[in-house]
């Protein structure tokens, strides 16, 4: 785990460059980044995936030394970002379908590799649904062949462009457009879904890890890293959707911060199935005050809440901080 010299303003949880050394400072706060993914997209406002992508791009850019190739699956990272006929990509990006991403960067590394040119870096990105469901087949192909690719998941929990379905990637008790709060077991089903890092690690490839937009130095950290690293890399960064998840929009960095703090979303990097690191839980918090702020999980606190949904959202809380270590001894 990348340790970066960190200054924290008084009274606040945020970290920031000042004071700083040029060399220790977040890649963003150079002159000399590309902006890969520029002003004049749509994203919606306090999109949690256009400020993850920017982070990671213009990182994996400066990793590369410039000599990198994207292909990004269908979702609204592809959607805000190039309506025809128009782009903010500045840089060599090619829209693949909507589930063979993995596949599509597989081909464009073989191609570099053909013509001479190894220093040609490749990334695929994708959301949940293109990753966990759509894509899953071309993405367990990509780790098991290990082809050179740096496979991004930036995971808002559902699929947000197409109407805010379910994906394999939706929390048990969340409400999404197939999953309503409503019968005698409202929201997602508990029980379901599945972790693409853990199965990312089962193949035993190179690098996994995840990330979220609340710790952008860790993310910038962590690109970087994969890129220098030969073979099949994974991501999965938590990106907060204001519209999905029925949140503030000027709460984005908060909902990532607190997902991560309660323990619902470990945050770890591994080599070659083994963990080698994980992101310690700074001030534990309740699941409760992740949920509340968010109308996806308005069903759990009405006139009657339902404390046993609650309980189970915290019993994985509490089996992730175990199973990742994410407390210093004594602080469980």
């Amino acid at each position: 785990m990348n340790q970066q010299v960190k200054f924290y303003q008084t009274g606040t949880r945020t970290v920031g460059n000042r004071l700083l050394a040029p060399e220790q400072r977040a890649i963003q706060a150079d002159i000399e980044r590309t902006n890969s993914l520029n002003c004049g997209h749509r994203a919606c406002q306090g999109c949690g995936e256009a400020l993850g992508a920017r982070y990671a791009i213009d990182a994996a850019m400066r990793a590369a030394n410039n000599q990198l190739i994207a292909a990004n699956a269908t979702g609204c990272l592809e959607v805000f970002s190039t309506p025809y006929p128009e782009t903010s990509w500045q840089v060599p990006w090619i829209h693949s379908l909507f589930g063979n991403a993995a596949a599509v960067a597989t081909g464009i590394a073989a191609a570099m590799r053909v013509k001479g040119k190894p220093d040609v870096r490749v990334v695929a990105q994708g959301g949940d649904g293109g990753t966990t469901d759509i894509g899953f087949g071309c993405l367990s192909g990509m780790f098991e062949r290990n082809d050179d690719v740096l496979y991004i998941c930036y995971d808002n929990e559902a699929y947000m462009n197409t109407g805010v379905q379910r994906s394999s990637a939706t929390p048990g008790g969340a409400r999404t457009a197939t999953t309503m709060p409503l019968g005698e077991h409202p929201g997602n089903p508990f029980g379901q879904g599945k972790s693409v890092p853990l199965i990312a690690m089962a193949h035993e490839i190179p690098y996994v890890a995840t990330a979220t937009v609340a710790d952008l130095r860790d993310l910038e950290a962590k690109v970087t890293k994969a890129i220098g690293i030969r073979g099949a890399k994974y991501m999965q960064v938590l990106v907060p959707c204001p519209l999905g998840w029925g949140a503030a929009s000027q709460d984005t960095i908060k909902l990532a911060r607190l997902a991560k703090e309660c323990g619902l979303f470990p945050v770890f990097e591994a080599e070659f199935g083994e963990i080698t690191g994980v992101s310690k839980i700074r001030s534990k918090v309740p699941v409760e005050e992740y949920l509340r702020p968010q109308r996806r999980y308005a069903h759990l606190f009405g006139k009657t809440p339902r404390a046993e949904d609650i309980a189970r959202i915290q019993a994985k809380a509490d089996r992730n901080i175990k199973k990742f270590g994410l407390l210093d001894q004594g602080e469980a």
